[in-house]
């Protein structure tokens, strides 16, 4: 079944409260990475929030598609667009606030970051939740 937004939703805050904070906990702890160590949780936060109102454009896109399903290669493009926007975000046009000062933010730091947790996110979204929650995908993708 396709998703529906409410299922986005839940699944989209359920992978970032769970896998998220758990590939961004060595980030933060300095295992992996460079610079400040709060920084990787907000940047975290940001891709979380903005990916909530991403998902109703989305959702929209989805509606046009005969079929109406969401292959795994648009999921592909809506991270790339996600992180570009973040990153604009922070680094270019500094609108989103940081615990640090934007030029202290490095590419291959938020880069790194953001590659894993994406590619985390995928894997479980791909495989777990239809392990986990059985009925996920019958539900239009809500697990409450």
């Amino acid at each position: 079944m396709t998703p529906t937004l409410f299922g986005r939703w839940q699944t989209r805050l359920l992978l970032f409260a769970t896998v998220g904070v758990l590939i961004t906990l060595p980030f933060a702890m300095g295992i992996i990475g460079i610079g400040a160590r709060s920084v990787y949780f907000w940047i975290l936060g940001y891709i979380a929030i903005f990916g909530l109102g991403w998902d109703v454009l989305y959702d929209r896109i989805q509606k046009y598609r005969w079929d109406r399903d969401w292959p795994a290669v648009y999921q592909l493009f809506a991270g790339i667009w996600e992180m570009i926007f973040v990153w604009c975000g922070l680094k270019i046009f500094g609108f989103l606030p940081l615990p640090i000062p934007k030029d202290n933010l490095v590419w291959g730091a938020f880069f790194q970051h953001y590659s894993l947790v994406w590619l985390a996110i995928f894997i479980a979204s791909q495989s777990l939740m239809r392990i986990i929650f059985v009925r996920w995908r019958f539900r239009g993708g809500q697990w409450l």
